[in-house]
């Protein structure tokens, strides 16, 4: 992990240094002043990582100040500059946004504190400037009432640092957005290769005070526990790789599956998930392509809406592909427009709005160059981009948000579904 952190001015001076293990020494900044800092290197095309004698430099620019993290090891380099870039947001909460040189020499106590406090032995802890907020004040720790220890420790830990007391809304409303992608791959003969759904819950929490909120879906797992319960005989879809904010209480999740947390406030994505089984595949597409020798391809082909006829569909886009010598292409749509795209070697069909149980039909006439070599056509597949509000392609719904506050308020709730195209292929 991290070996050292140095803060350096812009002649490559050290201003303080905090070290974490002992594979480095500040002989180290000698290099990095050499053949980087003189060098010239920062500010240009060079990327901000230097490996020097077996040690990398992973190095960020505030100012006139060069933040330097040291290490031996194989370390995340995303890591590593995330922590530079929150260690920057700190300081700047303390120092103020332009903090400088002089500023950082007038606080070296603070900035030691902040140092240890956001990483132990080369790992980084606690960035969230709201909790150190409250023990690191000016260079000295306030001092903590017994009372206040255990929830102090909850927060250094990170059980609630992502929500701080004392919210206060008019209005306590909550928006949940089911966002789903659909993959299909489709052989020639109609066959099934890949289909897949992936789905996210974005939430947007407008609540006062600390809720706690219970969220549920028609998970297969808790349906068919309460048929068993209740004689019901509902379905429900089964859910996969189910990935969550850090807000929700994993042990009741894996003891019962539900779904417990305390939500941050304003926006956050709640959960991701997948499902791959029972589809509801929102279109069919139906192509008849033929090749009239070398100089002709006739195209038919008929998409249908398998969803609802009182939902549509939006921003709708068909890529047929054609061969690469295509001279021009006569095209007949029922619905929308279509036309020849050179740059995209393909007849390009738009539909605005494609209402649902809807058949719409396209025909074309492709006229071909002669060419000197004879290249057989590789039929790329045919592609589709769409979005459908308020369906759910995998059949996720929202049973329940139920919120738990210690004054009894009853927010208003909203949710909508989107369903969007992922790879949504055909063969040809």
């Amino acid at each position: 992990m991290i070996s050292m952190i140095m803060i350096l001015n812009q002649k490559g001076d050290i201003l303080l240094s905090r070290q974490y293990r002992d594979d480095v020494s500040r002989a180290a900044a000698d290099s990095f002043r050499l053949q980087v800092i003189a060098a010239k290197e920062t500010g240009s095309q060079v990327g901000p990582v230097k490996r020097i004698e077996n040690c990398s430099f992973l190095y960020t620019r505030h100012t006139n100040m060069y933040f330097v993290a040291l290490t031996r090891s194989n370390v995340n380099p995303a890591l590593v500059f995330e922590y530079l870039f929150q260690k920057i947001k700190i300081l700047k909460a303390y120092l103020g946004e332009e903090f400088d040189e002089n500023s950082m020499r007038n606080n070296m106590t603070l900035i030691y504190e902040l140092m240890d406090e956001t990483m132990d032995f080369g790992y980084p802890q606690n960035c969230a400037v709201d909790v150190l907020r409250l023990y690191i004040n000016l260079g000295a720790v306030k001092a903590v009432q017994e009372q206040e220890t255990s929830e102090l420790t909850s927060q250094i830990t990170g059980a609630i640092d992502w929500r701080r007391e004392g919210i206060k809304h008019r209005r306590n409303e909550v928006y949940i957005d089911v966002l789903e992608s659909v993959s299909l791959l489709l052989s020639q003969n109609g066959s099934i290769l890949r289909n897949e759904v992936t789905g996210q819950v974005q939430m947007n929490t407008k609540l006062s005070g600390m809720p706690e909120c219970k969220f549920g879906l028609n998970d297969k797992l808790v349906i068919d526990r309460d048929n068993y319960n209740n004689g019901n005989r509902k379905r429900g879809v089964e859910i996969d790789d189910c990935t969550f904010h850090r807000c929700v209480r994993l042990g009741k999740f894996d003891a019962d599956r539900t779904i417990t947390f305390i939500p941050p406030d304003g926006e956050f994505e709640l959960m991701r998930y997948r499902v791959t089984d029972n589809i509801n595949l929102p279109f069919r597409v139906l192509p008849a392509i033929q090749e009239h020798g070398t100089t002709k391809v006739s195209i038919n082909l008929k998409v249908i809406a398998n969803f609802s006829d009182k939902l549509f569909s939006t921003s709708v886009i068909i890529r047929i592909p054609v061969p690469r010598n295509t001279s021009k292409a006569k095209i007949k749509v029922s619905l929308g427009r279509a036309k020849y795209e050179p740059e995209q070697q393909s007849i390009v069909w738009r539909i605005r709005r494609f209402p649902g149980k809807a058949e719409c039909h396209l025909s074309s006439e492709v006229d071909l160059m002669p060419t000197v070599r004879k290249k057989v056509w590789s039929r790329p597949p045919i592609n589709l981009e769409f979005q459908v509000p308020m369906f759910t392609a995998s059949g996720v719904h929202v049973r329940f948000l139920r919120v738990f506050d210690k004054s009894g308020y009853h927010p208003n709730r909203w949710v909508r579904y989107i369903t969007r195209a992922g790879g949504y292929q055909i063969r040809i």
